[in-house]
């Protein structure tokens, strides 16, 4: 058995220098194009061609034998750091691939889809046969070349899709989510186009035979990613954030699934990029996910491998080659039939079978018509599979980096003649509001849970409320969690799956964890990537010095992220909580405590008082109510109200506003409490004390006098 050898020494050196060119160069090149509005990956491409046989490396050959590959050894170390670059693109794709999106826009989706596929794919198809046979890499099999070429043209790229609705602020537009879920599922299906496509080049002949073997394996390795790779990536990313501890684990986790993907799919004969793209919606779909993850991903693709891989694509890029008429006339050719496939296409399915206006079906034509980085991978594959001549692949980088330039100003250009509606309208005041709530933010809860309390269980239906109106917004996942001795473990376990029973629909972990020290349990659980600890608390204090009990106190103190508490018992009569009572002074806390009472009372009979008491008493002197310092005062309490009111509303939420003057702020809310209050939330922010937790004397006096639950939130 051979040993394992490196690489010779001129050949590394040789990548090593490549690569920090490369970048270099990239990077720099696509700045520019970004200050001329243009994606980053058109410069990018731009600088593999300027580096490349195109100009530098033809002109200074000296230059080009460290430039360019000349060895095998370093062509193949090189398209190695290219690979990662496309598979982390991929994976990224994939991470924002949205399928909730697309069911929500999926008649308009599926329309314009399915005319931007259809319509590419028949044009490329017959353009592919009419390719004069000098430029076709296997003369003898002109119909995979076809169908390679159609393929390539049904693909859109949807990172210059999302940039350029991003540099016009229409991401949140139902026409922009429209359009991106449009382009998600062009992705898609063209991927497993392309492997059905490169699973008959890899075949001996066309035939049915061969077709349906293509078909079946990208078939059944969907199959198999969506089921049984659905069940292992959720299991060991529920395994890997609950028990490894390094900080960086999950983005190991990712990376590993990607690559071991990638793997399985060129096993099956497809392609690597294909499991990149699957498992990175296998994980965009994890509520447990970390939005950290997604960000070190990205930037860790699009800083570094992203750029190189579109500069090693340039760098194949001869355009010396193409200047000749015949080749010249070819490359015009391509891309007016790739323009008019998208466009027409992507109009027809808009217009016809999603049921737009004229304008808006002509931005799905247009803002699809961009290719970008996916057909630079896809030209890349063609290439290395000997799918494709130098000069072919040439001369659809070109359509790539042409089709990309055109795409932004003819989608700003018929953008700005969509007009929005009044629900439309509506919604995105909505998400404005709501874009630094807290709520809105929360991706993984944690409930911990006394067994030995079954009285406890009652609370359960409001923190149950909450993470429902949690799902509306964003996918949220659960985990019940206690401590307990090794005797009681199987009870606990019991007692558990009667508790789940409270969050149907919600993706739940039931966690038992034998210990003594409970306390110090629940926070190591809580360092694992949680959002919100949801915790309940005796209706009484019974006396006692704390102010809910020991365990909560201390809880609340040391949490490492922000933490509910419900105090009090829910009784049937003031379930569901009809009337919620938010006492407000304008200060951040009490804004996180109006996210919780709206996602309470988003529902049917529902309201929320929104109060603010002003204090009728400053530095040890009575104010007069009459008088002008007052007036400022309450005009003061007004403003804050009507802005909680605003927020309310918009979120379609019932609000009611009252201002009062006391010079006891507590007994004013206490009153109000006993008048047909069910719910009161309060915002709070920890304050300093010495050996309990102290929220301040206002808030204590409420929690251990309400009449009815308390909820308080502490987002600090």
């Amino acid at each position: 058995m051979q040993g394992f050898t490196a690489a010779p020494h001129h050949d590394v050196l040789a990548l090593v220098l490549q690569v920090a060119l490369l970048l270099l160069v990239a990077r720099a090149l696509g700045e520019v194009a970004q200050r001329f509005r243009q994606p980053a990956v058109v410069g990018e491409i731009r600088a593999g061609i300027i580096l490349g046989p195109s100009l530098l490396s033809g002109f200074f050959p000296v230059l080009g034998n460290w430039i360019v590959p000349h060895t095998q050894v370093q062509g193949y170390l090189l398209e190695v750091v290219s690979l990662f670059g496309a598979m982390f693109l991929l994976l990224i794709t994939g991470l924002e691939t949205d399928l909730q999106l697309i069911r929500r826009q999926a008649r308009t989706a599926l329309g314009a889809s399915f005319g931007g596929i259809v319509v590419p794919f028949a044009t490329g198809y017959v353009l592919g046969l009419y390719i004069p046979q000098d430029l076709l890499a296997r003369p003898d099999r002109p119909i995979v070349f076809a169908l390679f070429l159609a393929t390539a043209m049904s693909i859109s790229a949807i990172p210059v899709i999302a940039k350029v609705l991003m540099d016009l602020n229409l991401m949140r537009r139902d026409v922009g989510q429209a359009i991106i879920a449009a382009g998600m599922t062009d992705d898609a299906i063209g991927w497993m186009l392309l492997s059905v496509v490169l699973g008959l080049a890899g075949g001996e002949a066309t035939n049915m035979g061969t077709v349906g073997l293509a078909v079946g394996k990208v078939l059944g390795f969907m199959a198999i990613s969506f089921t049984v790779g659905r069940w292992i990536v959720r299991h060991t990313l529920n395994y890997v954030q609950d028990h490894a501890i390094s900080h960086h684990r999950i983005l190991s986790l990712v990376v590993i699934f990607t690559f071991a993907w990638g793997a399985l799919s060129m096993a099956l004969g497809l392609e690597a990029m294909l499991g990149a793209f699957v498992m990175g919606i296998l994980f965009g779909g994890m509520p447990r996910l970390p939005s950290r993850v997604f960000h070190s991903v990205e930037t860790m693709a699009m800083a570094v491998f992203a750029p190189i891989f579109f500069a090693v694509a340039g760098l194949k890029v001869n355009v010396r080659s193409l200047a000749e008429p015949r080749l010249i006339g070819i490359a015009l050719l391509v891309i007016a039939v790739a323009c008019f496939g998208k466009v027409v296409g992507g109009y027809a399915g808009a217009r016809f079978l999603g049921g737009r206006d004229h304008w808006t079906a002509l931005s799905f034509g247009v803002g699809m018509n961009a290719r970008g980085a996916m057909e630079i991978i896809i030209a890349s594959i063609g290439l290395s599979m000997g799918l494709l001549t130098q000069e072919m692949f040439s001369i659809i980088v070109v359509m790539a980096i042409s089709t990309s330039v055109l795409a932004p100003p003819a989608l700003r250009w018929t953008l700005s003649r969509v007009r929005i509606g009044q629900q439309e309208m509506e919604r995105l005041k909505r998400e404005e509001l709501a874009e630094d709530s807290l709520i809105a933010g929360v991706k993984r809860v944690l409930v911990p849970v006394r067994c030995r309390t079954s009285e406890r269980r009652s609370l359960f239906r409001l923190e149950a409320e909450l993470i429902q109106q949690m799902r509306e917004r964003n996918a949220v996942a659960v985990t019940l969690f206690t401590v307990v001795e090794e005797c009681d473990r199987a009870g606990s376990e019991e007692f558990l799956a009667r508790v789940s029973e409270s969050f149907p629909g919600t993706e739940l972990t039931r966690k038992v964890v034998e210990g003594k020290d409970i306390a110090k349990a629940i926070l190591a659980e809580a360092e694992n990537d949680y959002d919100l600890i949801l915790l309940g608390a005796p209706a009484s204090s019974d006396g006692r010095e704390e102010l809910f009990d020991p365990m909560v106190d201390y809880l609340l103190r040391m949490a490492p992220c922000p933490t509910m508490v419900v105090k009090g018992r829910l009784g049937e009569q003031n379930w569901p909580p009809c009337r919620i009572l938010l006492p407000t002074n304008g200060s951040a806390a009490s804004r996180a405590a109006a996210d919780v009472a709206f996602a309470l009372a988003l529902g049917d009979g529902r309201e929320v008082m929104v109060l603010n008491v002003v204090e009728a008493r400053e530095g040890g002197r009575r104010l007069d109510l009459g008088g002008e310092e007052m007036r400022r005062q309450m005009e003061a309490a007004r403003a804050i109200v009507d802005q909680l009111c605003i927020m309310g509303e918009a979120l379609g939420v019932r609000t009611q506003t009252e201002v009062r003057a006391g010079a006891n702020p507590e007994a004013v809310i206490l009153e109000l409490a006993r008048d047909g209050i069910d719910l009161v939330v309060l915002g709070t922010d920890l304050r300093p004390a010495s050996d309990r937790l102290f929220l301040g004397p206002r808030v204590e006096r409420v929690l251990n006098n309400a009449a009815c639950p308390v909820v308080v939130m502490n987002a600090s």
